[in-house]
């Protein structure tokens, strides 16, 4: 008899998990098993509707240091499946896919679609049943694999992937911990900070290439492109500074300083010096028609303002106070954080099974067997980048060959 195998969440580490189990194991009868009448719903927003595949680092000692949770695990997980595996299975089936200039990847086409069209066709070429509408609310192991109430009715099968994704409750874990699972409670990453009444606020849509990001009284402290939104701010530096710092900052209730560094990581003995030497060159010059720093004319005009420097006055006339408070607003520039922003589609949380519940060769529940996890529904997550991508594709891939099924 072939066996039966369910798949329980219809987003990306789900159909990698559906279509690995019928490549290694052909005359299995895979089903997906979807509550929600959407599939691969953050497949389709993922980088503005152009899906952030993957991230060129073809490392695997490098690309484990993105996960601020998992790096240990995920290097077992990453010596099975990684990067050039996940470019390898898109590019043999068509899908080709470009790196930008900060290493994210894409397909060429610039269109999620692409991807999901590719998933879609695998599974179909493959005989992977899908059924949409289809909650699981019971698990339960029996002598012969699993038991699941799905819709009011009850199935049986033979193995079990859970490929559900995060919760933003620990409620949503209650199935999983009554199989013996230890639960990381959840907490958000990946967030913006909010920025309530702040004046920054009306520079929104501009950007900076490279800003320095720290909290100020913890040790949190990230580089990156930084983006100033209607909310406040956010960009790589922010979410990444949300990621390492998500279970810091909740515990501050997202109630904190952020000082930001708006020339990257220029400290003040290097940008005295360069003032001292470019002296005469500046001297005569308008502070607003001369802005050394190659920031955002709008942004520069702002930061002048809020420390009492007229955009009219010549660097001479500053006086030494002036260019103090100048110094200071460019590298130790400081805002009030009260609140967050998550993106309900998007959202990605630390937390959720516990790592030493699994074998991350296998991606076996070590608690119950049969049972394998794939995706976020594990205490693993990524900075922004294609990251928490990759880790669904390997742990779906690697759950999907079922190594120890008969």
């Amino acid at each position: 008899m072939p066996i039966k195998v369910a798949v329980i969440g219809g987003g990306a580490a789900g159909f990698f998990a559906a279509i690995s189990c019928k490549q290694h194991h052909r005359d299995a009868q895979v089903t997906i098993l979807e509550k929600s009448d959407k599939l691969l719903s953050k497949v389709k927003i993922s980088g503005g509707g152009r899906c952030n595949v993957t991230h060129a680092c073809f490392t695997n000692s490098q690309l484990v240091k993105f996960y601020p949770r998992g790096e240990k695990q995920l290097r077992k997980l990453f010596n099975h499946f990684s990067t050039g595996d996940t470019v390898d299975w898109f590019e043999s089936r068509g899908v080709k896919l470009k790196a930008e200039a900060d290493n994210r990847m894409f397909p060429v086409t610039d269109n999620s679609q692409t991807i999901i069209d590719c998933l879609f066709s695998e599974a179909k070429k493959r005989a992977v049943s899908i059924k949409k509408k289809s909650p699981v609310t019971t698990i339960r192991k029996s002598e012969e694999g699993f038991v699941l109430e799905v819709g009011g009715k009850t199935e049986a099968y033979d193995k079990v992937i859970v490929a559900t994704g995060g919760s933003p409750k620990l409620s949503g874990f209650d199935w999983l911990a009554g199989l013996g699972h230890e639960i990381v409670a959840p907490v958000p990453s990946l967030f913006t900070f909010n920025m309530p009444g702040n004046p920054i606020k009306g520079l929104m849509g501009l950007s900076v290439p490279e800003a320095q990001v720290k909290v100020q009284g913890t040790r949190l402290l990230q580089s990156g492109p930084l983006l100033i939104t209607h909310w406040g701010m956010s960009g790589p530096a922010i979410l990444k500074t949300s990621a390492w710092g998500a279970r810091t900052l909740n515990e501050l209730d997202y109630q904190f300083n952020a000082q930001v560094n708006w020339l990257g990581d220029r400290n003040e003995n290097d940008l005295r010096n360069w003032l001292t030497d470019n002296k005469n060159t500046l001297s005569k010059r308008k502070v607003r028609n001369k802005n050394p720093f190659s920031l955002p004319n709008r942004l520069w005009e702002f930061l002048l303002n809020k420390v009492d420097i007229s955009p009219d006055y010549t660097w001479e006339s500053i006086g030494k106070k002036g260019l103090n408070r100048l110094i200071n607003v460019l590298l130790n520039d400081v805002y009030p954080v009260k609140g967050k922003t998550t993106f309900k589609e998007e959202f990605v949380t630390s937390g959720g099974v516990a790592l030493g519940d699994i074998d991350f060769n296998t991606m076996e529940s070590r608690k119950c067997p049969g049972l394998y996890l794939a995706g976020e529904v594990m205490n693993v997550d990524g900075v922004t980048g294609g990251f928490n991508f990759q880790a669904a594709w390997s742990s779906g891939y690697v759950a999907g060959r079922l190594s120890k099924a008969n």
